[in-house]
């Protein structure tokens, strides 16, 4: 299994159209073959920050079956206007 994680710094103000956008996403990424879970975590001390967690079959499945699949369109359309910086993503896989 592959731990995805991504930390997700929101612009300042669009927290709550963030999550409302999160929960239409949630849902296009759950359908996406090798998909197990997902997390999503709002930062205490910054109320802009939020961790992501998704664990996936294998690499792959997040790598080329999501992103370069056919709802990947749709998860970008709803979530990446709202990041600043643009994300960086790891995997990690568990000892």
């Amino acid at each position: 299994m592959i731990l995805e994680a991504a930390t997700l710094d929101v612009r300042p103000g669009l927290e709550a159209d963030f999550e409302l956008a999160f929960a239409q996403a949630r849902e296009v990424v759950a359908a996406s073959p090798g998909f197990v879970s997902l997390d999503l975590r709002r930062s205490v001390e910054r109320p802009s920050r939020y961790l992501l967690l998704v664990r996936w079959e294998r690499l792959e499945d997040h790598t080329v079956g999501f992103r370069q699949g056919p709802l990947y369109p749709r998860w970008k359309a709803l979530l990446h206007h709202f990041y600043d910086p643009f994300p960086a993503v790891e995997h990690f896989r568990e000892l």
